[in-house]
């Protein structure tokens, strides 16, 4: 099931953009009411939704782009979905997240003339990122986090966990250590993964 979301300012924009009145605003209380009220309403609904996307900064083709590749995750294996995401704190922690890792603590390929184009998908930054040593021993917490975590969430009846990343930008250490964490995953035969880089698909 997919559940789509965005944040109250952005709803509040759109339904006067459209003129439209909020289904649940009946007593004149107003948009922003009317999302709270809908929010608690849909709380349980949100709970089970096995993806969670906030629309809030996507474009119509950025939307049909997430669900694209979400609907091609592999679905055949059985146990929780882990999703992972990259994103700047500088726009905000995504709606989604379930989980978020703070990686500012790294040295910044943003200041580094050579990289500063560049971003977490190049391997120079990968390279950059991942020879740090505090970098070794943080992706091993997060592996062993997510270890001990996952199982509980699963006994849960959780059918995902989303794991948030967030750097400045959002462009060079979230998104490397993002893929870094979706390939340790696949390697150690975790479950599905799958990884989201949200600054990136709106550049």
């Amino acid at each position: 099931m997919y559940y789509l979301e965005a944040r109250d300012d952005v709803l509040i924009r759109r339904f006067s953009e459209t003129r439209h009145r909020h289904p649940l605003d009946t007593e004149e209380r107003g948009v922003a009411e009317s999302i709270k009220r809908e929010r608690e309403l849909l709380a349980d609904i949100r709970a089970e939704a096995d993806v969670i996307i906030d629309t809030s900064e996507l474009s119509g083709r950025q939307l049909r782009e997430r669900l694209s590749s979400t609907l091609e995750a592999p679905t055949d294996r059985e146990g929780i979905s882990l999703q992972l995401v990259s994103f700047a704190y500088k726009h905000g922690i995504p709606l989604e997240a379930d989980v978020v890792f703070d990686v500012r603590f790294m040295e910044n390929p943003f200041y580094i003339d050579r990289l500063r184009p560049l971003n977490g998908l190049d391997q120079e930054v990968r390279a950059f990122v991942l020879d740090q040593p505090i970098t070794g021993r943080f992706l091993d917490y997060v592996q062993q986090f997510l270890g001990l975590v996952l199982p509980g969430y699963e006994a849960e009846g959780r059918s995902r966990l989303t794991v948030a990343f967030g750097c400045t930008g959002g462009q060079h250490r979230s998104i490397a250590i993002a893929e870094e964490v979706c390939a340790r995953w696949r390697e150690s035969n975790g479950g599905p993964v799958s990884v989201w880089h949200r600054e990136l698909e709106q550049s």
